[in-house]
């Protein structure tokens, strides 16, 4: 043993303080402490693993929907416009100023009633009759949401003799992303439920497992920290390695997502997948070591 020490002490560079030295230790000590306990589980890492993988993927299959269904109902929204049909003499520049002021109008567009009539008498054989089409004024919203809103407001000003929308088309668009906004924050909730359940069920065991062990580190006076971080350290990696298994279905399911997006010409959304990955991560780790946590405070009074 003494031959041991001076061997280190040799390989210590004199201009590294010591107190360094024992904390690099210290920490190397509660890696393999929480290595240790995981080995010591044995095939319950396998039933722990895979069962946060399986609530991983499907959390984040399920986020990275919604921020699909998010994007197809922003880009369908903007398609979407509000056709303003003027009555006659009136002044179609000074109402379309008008509606330009509303609150969410993000551009207007005035198409002549004479352009709207040529364009019809190309795609019909109409009759020589004179023009019955009043101006138009196509009026684009900044988001779905607000159609209806502006709809009401517009209606209300002089000059409108009538106006219409695809109103079944952006309700439908509006309800299906709230639906799935609403599913994934149950799975979300489902989820932290299930992992912090698992997480502390193990470290139930483990704690069970080194009862005399915790008990005489505490007797010597070790520090209640160094006792904690393994267990907490413990659920911190059965997330992150779950979290890692879990990105290669979700590998899948991204792309599939992002050919969808190609196939309808919506731009996939910019850092999306980043998004969820690291979602993924954030998730699984902070809910595996809240699970550690509760059962520390539970279980052992340190």
């Amino acid at each position: 043993m003494s031959n041991t020490r001076n061997t280190i002490k040799k390989h210590v560079k004199p201009h590294i303080p010591k107190d360094i030295i024992t904390e690099l230790r210290i920490i190397y000590r509660i890696v393999m402490e929480a290595l240790y306990s995981i080995k010591r589980t044995g095939w319950v890492n396998f039933a722990i693993v895979s069962t946060l993988v399986a609530i991983l993927t499907i959390f984040g299959a399920l986020f990275r929907t919604s921020i699909s269904v998010s994007t197809f109902a922003q880009a369908i929204g903007s398609s979407l416009q509000l056709s303003v049909y003027v009555k006659p003499q009136y002044d179609t520049n000074l109402l379309a100023q008008s509606i330009s002021h509303i609150n969410n109008v993000k551009s207007v567009k005035i198409t002549p009633k004479e352009i709207s009539w040529n364009k019809l008498k190309k795609e019909l054989d109409m009759p020589d009759i004179k023009n019955p089409l009043p101006d138009t004024i196509h009026v684009q919203i900044d988001e779905p949401k607000n159609l209806e809103t502006v709809f009401q407001q517009i209606k209300t000003l002089n000059g409108v003799e009538d106006l219409n929308y695809a109103k079944d088309i952006a309700k439908k668009m509006e309800i299906f992303n709230s639906v799935v906004q609403t599913v994934t924050i149950i799975v979300i909730i489902i989820a932290a439920i299930l992992t912090i359940t698992i997480i502390n069920n193990t470290i139930q065991l483990v704690i069970q497992s080194r009862k005399d062990e915790i008990e005489i580190m505490r007797l010597m006076g070790v520090s209640n920290w160094y006792i904690r971080t393994p267990l907490i350290l413990q659920g911190a990696i059965y997330g992150f390695l779950s979290a890692i298994i879990s990105l290669l279905p979700m590998s899948a399911i991204q792309n599939g997502l992002n050919n969808v997006h190609h196939f309808f010409m919506i731009p996939s959304p910019i850092f999306a997948d980043k998004l969820v990955s690291v979602a993924i991560f954030i998730l699984a780790i902070i809910f595996a070591s809240g699970g550690s946590i509760l059962s520390i405070k539970k279980h052992i009074q340190v």
